[in-house]
């Protein structure tokens, strides 16, 4: 299960409310607040340089954290909301809970494809078509899993790999609920898909010419008569 969360860097801000907000503003920061767990929350204020850039990585409202603010003990949270500037679209506060390891929250988990070495598809020129790098899980905030593990051994040509395919951690489930969505699937060479289709059009062509020259045949013995 996965214990290396990305850690979120703050500093504690003592003072609170509009004005407090505009000051840190004002000196490259952006204000925010951590607050659930059974403890009160807390105004604290992150370097916009470095909260930008993780912002802008995408999934930050679906990573779970390890918040560090110096003097306290390291805590797990995930963000709620991000308010933005206007016009600019830029991160001007942020709101993270605390997380309990009873908790439960959605996240990205990404998918790790073994044994591609024990696939006949694969070893006769089949392409694996990778549909989703990762998925999406509502997962118990003690019991996250590192990835989920998707397994090619005896995959021919034309199998795929679905959500049901893949071992889930106890306790957790795929977020979408309405079908058994595909992973992956592995799918014939170009070589060989472009062989087939000139197969399938070397048929048609034998057709027509059979049927013009059965016309033809017809029209000789019509002139016979």
């Amino acid at each position: 299960m996965a214990e290396n969360l990305p850690n979120l860097n703050a500093t504690a801000r003592l003072g609170t409310g509009k004005g407090a907000a505009r000051k840190a503003r004002r000196e490259g920061l952006v204000p925010g607040v951590v607050y659930g767990g059974g403890v009160d929350p807390q105004p604290i204020n992150f370097r916009y340089n470095e909260l930008y850039k993780m912002v802008k990585a995408g999934r930050f409202l679906s990573t779970l954290f390890n918040l560090k603010v110096e003097g306290q003990e390291d805590v797990r949270v995930i963000c709620r909301n991000v308010q933005r500037h206007i016009v600019k679209d830029l991160p001007t506060h942020l709101d993270l809970m605390r997380l309990r390891r009873s908790s439960r929250v959605n996240l990205f988990i990404p998918v790790e494809f073994i044994n591609e070495e024990q696939s006949p598809g694969l070893k006769k020129g089949g392409v694996l078509t990778i549909v989703r790098t990762e998925v999406e899980l509502k997962v118990t905030a003690s019991d996250i899993p590192e990835k989920l593990i998707a397994d090619l051994d005896g995959l021919e040509i034309g199998d795929g790999i679905t959500i049901s395919n893949i071992e889930l951690p106890e306790g957790s489930r795929a977020m979408i609920t309405d079908r058994d969505f595909v992973i992956a699937n592995i799918s014939a060479p170009s070589a060989l898909k472009s062989t087939d289709d000139e197969d399938v059009s070397g048929q048609d062509d034998g057709g027509i010419e059979e049927t013009e020259e059965d016309n033809k045949e017809s029209s000789d013995e019509n002139s016979e008569e």
